[in-house]
């Protein structure tokens, strides 16, 4: 029994979990290859992170930007039965789009009240082409958007780092900048496996007690990465 629980156990509270995706030009050739691969690779990662937090139901979804943002994987999929499809790039930066699309799932409804708080993961290798404070400022405007895990990895050395700082909105968490496919997958993995832990924490679970409406943005401790073991690929993006 757990004290002070009604009926002794903790119910399973949902746990959404976005990747937002960067199929943009630039992203072509090895870029969306290594995404592509570092995503696959992360999800048994994911699985572990989750299995150790039996209280959260992780319901995993993605949204892809180019030439506008579409969703590449529409339906929240249960974490032991997502699978990853590869994308494919070309298109401009349309990180906006995303954001307004993204935003769109955090109200209540679709999402329910008593969840735990949604994690945001970006991936971009470039600068945006459209509004996206505009779309950042969609995605803050809902409360659960406000109390999201938002984490962010930029690829190579052209992204704008400034709105991938942005939408972390915490400055004792920055950005990550992969330079090649061993740091991406790195980055991917730690991104993906740090969040669930976070989003599924007592405290995490705590401050969504009380009623949605009433939220507040939560700071939840989010370790850095440790440093990257020697022997990675020399290939730079």
């Amino acid at each position: 029994m757990i004290p002070g629980i009604p009926g002794g156990q903790l119910s399973n509270r949902p746990l959404h979990f976005f990747w937002l995706a960067d199929c943009s030009g630039s992203m072509a050739g090895a870029k969306i290859q290594a995404l592509n691969n570092a995503i696959r690779e992360a999800i048994p990662e994911m699985r572990r992170a989750a299995d150790n937090n039996p209280n959260a139901q992780v319901l995993v979804r993605a949204i892809k930007f180019s030439s506008g943002a579409q969703w590449h994987i529409a339906q929240p999929t249960l974490l032991d039965q997502f699978q990853w499809i590869d994308l494919q790039a070309g298109g401009v930066t349309d990180m906006g789009r995303a954001f307004l699309l993204v935003a769109e799932q955090l109200k209540v409804p679709p999402m329910v009240s008593r969840g735990l708080p949604p994690v945001l993961v970006l991936v971009s290798d470039g600068h945006p082409t459209d509004d996206a404070n505009r779309g950042l400022a969609a995605i803050m405007a809902e409360p659960w958007g406000n109390k999201a895990v938002r984490l962010a990895i930029g690829i190579g050395d052209d992204v704008d780092y400034n709105i991938l700082q942005n939408f972390i909105g915490n400055p004792e968490i920055s950005p990550c900048h992969a330079n090649n496919s061993d740091q991406l997958a790195y980055y991917i993995k730690w991104a993906s496996t740090v969040a669930i832990q976070a989003s599924s924490s007592p405290n995490a679970q705590a401050s969504t007690s009380q009623d949605q409406a009433a939220l507040a943005p939560t700071q939840l401790a989010i370790p850095a990465p440790s440093p990257m073991p020697g022997g990675q690929s020399q290939d730079v993006f």
